[in-house]
């Protein structure tokens, strides 16, 4: 309806035009080429046109100014990846905020038919907008996908006014728990608001732990702590948050969840016997990131603390999950509790002809010269045994880097000794065996086998 016609029914003519309609059939090519270039439909073309120009030109000055700005954040890769992917669409969310403002500027001030292409507009690139997002932070291309499928159901139902009856249909579809009233649409709002709020809260705790680890005031038991308390509590919050939102009392759900906990309890006691664990371990600082431990067979350094698990590097590039509980029962070896001095030891044996006293020098001498041998505290040499063919000794020495590993480091050590050695004229001796025969032994030549001549064989 134009804004100057008047609201009082009137009688039409056949092949007369209103609103861009013609009565009658005669003229409707001609109805719709006048229904087209409408001056409002002009209108808003050109309002959207002159908006999408703006926003483009605006996002050329200020995208490379905002890609430095996010590079220069130390956030986790969620809030990263979701900022990128704004970035990266920034005439877009520019043309959805200033087509929603043109919307309701024009709207203020003319008939609701007048805005109709901008109110589709800026809905449409709004859809579009959160589903491209959404494709780049799901990394399920099965979920990305049906996500995209709903958003677009439910903008298709908005457009055509058929949204609020789908979501009564949806809502109709219901069946009580006791006093609780669960429908189709109660489901999908919680399944919504749970997943949304949950990640939200997943990448904030991610971004604390991420903060609480530079901390370097606190000790590297405190900062996992207090991270995954952090990262916990959000998430239990979210959960709440989302509950309550669409409606949910907490308080009906009590006996459930109690009969629901117990039940858990019994079954999972393993997971929470770990998480338990793993809550001990911390307060009490037995170990932390970067000691190096031996646990039964396992020996390597920790990478990182979980709430079920601990991550356990060794030389050969393995890492081994091994559960919280393992580390509470059973004996373990820290390399580095109190500090990272490690002291070795290697025995050797020189023969007897040997000046022992050159001996430990020597010893001495070659073991400071591998790289990784501390020299806070200076290795010794000491003589610890007449043995049945040698003299034997055991050179003692420190390093300060267990988690470069402990067998190479004494392979060097003996190489050093060992050129030394050679340098010196030191001997090193090996043990020899003499028999003793009770009966004389008599030692023949094996019998020979006598060959035939060839006129022998040609006379067979």
């Amino acid at each position: 309806m134009p804004e100057n016609s008047s609201l009082e029914p009137r009688n039409l003519t056949s092949g007369e035009v209103v609103d861009g309609i013609v009565v009658g059939g005669q003229k409707l090519l001609t109805g719709l080429w006048e229904s087209i270039f409408n001056p409002w439909t002009i209108y808003q073309l050109v309002i959207i046109a002159f908006v999408y120009l703006v926003s483009w030109l605006i996002s050329i000055r200020i995208e490379p100014k905002f890609e430095a700005w996010i590079r220069s954040l130390k956030l986790n890769a969620g809030f990263l990846r979701l900022l990128a992917a704004l970035l990266r669409r920034t005439e877009w969310v520019l043309f959805v905020v200033l087509c929603w403002t043109a919307y309701q500027i024009v709207d203020a001030n003319t008939w609701p038919w007048n805005t109709l292409i901008l109110r589709i507009a800026y809905t449409l690139a709004l859809a579009w907008l959160i589903i491209n997002v959404l494709s780049r932070i799901i990394h399920s291309r099965q979920l990305s996908s049906l996500v995209a499928v709903i958003a677009w159901i439910v903008v298709a139902l908005s457009l055509t006014g058929y949204l609020q009856s789908a979501t009564e249909t949806l809502d109709a579809l219901a069946f009580n728990v006791g006093d609780v009233r669960i429908s189709a649409l109660l489901v999908i709002k919680t399944i919504a608001l749970v997943l949304g709020l949950t990640w939200l809260a997943t990448n904030t705790g991610n971004f604390v732990e991420t903060r609480v680890r530079a901390m370097s005031d606190l000790t590297p038991s405190l900062q996992v702590l207090i991270g995954k308390l952090v990262k916990i509590s959000l998430v239990v919050l979210a959960v709440v948050i989302a509950l309550n939102s669409v409606g949910i009392d907490l308080t009906a759900l009590a006996v459930f969840s109690g009969a629901v906990g117990v039940g858990l309890g019994f079954g999972l006691q393993k997971v929470v016997s770990n998480f338990i664990s793993g809550v001990i371990i911390l307060l009490d600082k037995s170990i932390k990131p970067g000691d190096t431990i031996s646990l039964g067979e396992t020996f390597g350094w920790i990478r990182e603390l979980r709430s079920r698990f601990v991550s356990v590097v060794t030389r050969d590039g393995r890492e081994f999950l091994i559960p919280n509980e393992d580390f509470i029962t059973e004996k373990v070896v820290n390399w580095s509790f109190t500090d990272k001095l490690v002291r070795l030891d290697v025995p050797f044996g020189v023969a007897y002809d040997s000046n022992p006293h050159e001996v430990t020098r020597i010893a001495i001498e070659a073991t400071q010269k591998i790289d990784r041998i501390s020299t806070v505290k200076k290795p010794v040499c000491w003589m610890t045994e007449f043995g049945e063919s040698s003299l034997n000794f055991l050179v003692r020495f420190w390093i300060t880097d267990p988690q470069g590993g402990l067998t190479n480091v004494r392979g060097q050590v003996m190489l050093g000794l060992w050129d030394a050695f050679q340098e010196n004229n030191i001997g090193i001796p090996f043990p020899h065996r003499e028999i003793i025969m009770r009966t004389p032994v008599e030692v023949a030549d094996p019998p020979s086998k006598k060959r035939r001549s060839p006129a022998a064989k040609r006379g067979d």
